[in-house]
C-alpha cells in the first residue's frame, strides 16, 4: 500500500512569484557548473537550497532557508493540497507537443524491502551522502523525486486537467519546457487521489539519490526516537507521480564516456570485443546514433579517429557470468557494462559504480565533440530503455546499472518546497488527512 498525503508547501511570496522563471533551477545532478555560477548571482534562486555553495554547503542551505523564512521570501501555504504539475515539451525532429501530466504530494518513505517503492537502478554513494547532509541540515525536500504508478483507467487525469486550467505558476525552464503548476484543495478530490494510489506500487523513475537520502535520514531519526509511531514528518518524502499508461512518458538514452584509462589502445579494445560482437567500421561518426537506433544489443563506439558499430553475436549472451535474472541480462545496458566495460575495458562490474573512468552524458553531440577534442578517450553510444523494460526489471527485484534511464523532461526545482520539520509538517487540527 502506497500512502500519500497532501502537503502544505513552502513557496515564494507573491512578489517574487511574479518572476518565478528567474527562481527555478535544474536538479542537482544535471545542473552544470556554468549554470550554477549564473544562478548563484540571484540571491533568491532555488539553487541556494538544492546545490548550496561551499564551504559547508549543507550548513549554508540551512542558514539560507531560515533567512528566507524569517524575511518572508518563502511562505507556507495555509491549506494542504495536491499540486498538479504539467510539462509541455517537444522532441527533436517532431512537431508534436507532448504533455507529461502528474501531481506532487508527500509519500511515505518505504524501505526497499517493503516492496512498495521500487528502484530500477543503482546509486552512486557520494551523491547519496551529499543529499543526506543537506536534508538533515535543512529538513526540507527541495525538489520532488519522480515516481511512476500504473492506472490504465486514468482516474486522476480529469481532476488534474481541471486544476491546471487555473495555474498558480507557468514558466519556461532551462530545457525549453513549459512548466505549469496548479493546486487541488477539494477534500473529496484529494481523498480520491489517496484512494487511487493506495493499492499501487511506485516505480522510482528519477531521484534515487534523494529518495535514498530520505531513507537513511528516516532510519537515523527512528533509531533515536523511542516513541516512534510512523506518522512523524521524517517518515515522508516529496514525490511527483505520473501514470505509466500515458503516451507522453519519454526516456532518453544515457551514453558512456571513458577517460583516464592507463595503457589505452583502440586496437586492443577492438580485438577484445571481437569474440562477442559483429564489428563494422563506420565512415561518418555523426551518424552512428541513427545507425543503431531501435536495434537490440547494438552500440556505437567512437574513438578519436574511428567509429564502429557493434552488434552482439547470437550466442554471446550465454557467455555472461553475471548472476542476474534473464530480464536483466538481456538489457542493452547490461550487455554494454559486461561485454564492453568489463571484458574489453577491464573495469570489473563491482568497481563500475565508483569508477572515475566512467562518465555519463545523454547528449550524443556532446559525446562526439568530447572524443574529437580529446576530452574523453572514447564514447559508447546506446539506445534508450523502454518503460516496459523498466517495469520488468522492477518486478524481477533486480536493478539496472547506474544512470540507465533519463526520463525526459526533468522536473525543475523552485516551484515548491516540502518541510519535514515537525512544527511545519503537522497538518491543521481540522484536517481530514491527519
Amino acid at each position: 500500500m502506497a500512502l500519500i498525503k497532501p502537503l502544505r508547501a513552502w513557496r515564494y511570496n507573491n512578489t517574487l512569484s511574479a518572476q518565478i522563471e528567474n527562481l527555478t533551477s535544474p536538479l542537482f545532478d544535471v545542473v552544470s557548473q556554468k549554470q550554477r555560477n549564473a544562478l548563484y548571482q540571484n540571491p533568491h534562486n532555488s539553487i541556494h537550497l538544492s546545490v548550496p555553495q561551499p564551504p559547508n554547503p549543507a550548513q549554508r542551505s540551512a542558514i539560507v532557508l531560515e533567512e528566507w523564512k524569517k524575511n518572508g521570501i518563502i511562505k507556507q501555504d495555509a491549506l494542504p493540497g495536491i499540486y498538479v504539475y504539467y510539462q509541455y515539451f517537444r522532441m527533436a525532429g517532431s512537431a508534436k507537443e507532448f504533455c507529461r501530466k502528474g501531481f506532487i504530494c508527500n509519500i511515505f518513505a518505504y524501505d526497499w524491502e517493503d516492496n512498495v517503492i521500487l528502484r530500477h537502478e543503482n546509486t552512486i554513494p557520494q551523491a547519496v551522502n551529499d543529499r543526506i547532509e543537506i536534508l538533515e541540515a535543512s529538513q526540507l525536500n527541495v525538489s520532488p523525486t519522480h515516481g511512476l504508478y500504473t492506472d490504465p483507467n486514468h482516474i486522476l487525469e480529469g481532476y488534474m486537467d481541471d486544476a491546471i486550467q487555473q495555474p498558480i505558476y507557468e514558466a519556461e525552464d532551462y530545457q525549453g519546457v513549459r512548466d505549469v503548476l496548479g493546486i487541488i484543495h477539494d477534500v473529496d478530490i484529494i481523498k480520491t487521489f489517496i484512494t487511487t494510489i493506495k493499492d499501487k506500487k511506485i516505480i522510482l523513475a528519477d531521484g534515487h539519490h534523494r529518495y535514498e537520502g530520505s531513507l537513511v535520514y528516516k532510519q537515523k531519526c527512528k533509531s533515536i526516537n523511542p516513541n516512534h509511531t510512523g506518522n512523524e514528518a521524517y517518515n515522508f518524502h516529496m514525490m511527483y507521480l505520473t501514470n505509466t499508461e500515458s503516451d507522453d512518458l519519454r526516456i532518453l538514452p544515457t551514453h558512456r564516456l571513458i577517460n583516464g584509462l592507463p595503457h589505452f589502445s583502440e586496437d586492443e579494445i577492438v580485438q577484445k570485443l571481437n569474440p562477442y560482437f559483429e564489428i563494422r567500421l563506420i565512415e561518418d561518426a555523426d551518424t552512428i546514433n541513427e545507425i543503431i537506433v531501435g536495434k537490440k544489443w547494438a552500440f556505437g563506439l567512437i574513438f578519436a579517429n574511428n567509429c564502429y558499430k557493434l552488434r552482439l553475436k547470437a550466442d554471446a549472451l550465454e557467455k555472461m557470468t553475471w548472476q542476474f535474472p534473464d530480464t536483466v541480462k538481456q538489457l542493452d545496458l547490461t550487455v554494454m557494462h559486461y561485454f564492453i566495460i568489463e571484458k574489453a575495458l577491464g573495469i570489473a562490474g563491482k568497481d563500475q559504480r565508483k569508477s572515475s573512468h566512467i562518465q555519463f552524458d545523454r547528449s550524443f553531440g556532446d559525446c562526439l565533440s568530447k572524443v574529437i577534442k580529446g576530452e574523453a578517450q572514447m564514447a559508447i553510444i546506446t539506445n534508450e530503455v523502454s518503460i516496459e523494460e523498466v517495469k520488468q526489471v522492477c518486478e524481477s527485484g533486480s536493478t539496472m546499472p547506474q544512470k540507465s534511464t533519463y526520463f525526459y523532461p526533468k522536473v525543475i526545482c523552485g516551484f515548491l518546497f516540502a518541510s519535514i520539520k515537525e512544527g511545519e509538517f503537522v497538518e491543521k487540527p481540522y484536517s481530514p488527512f491527519a
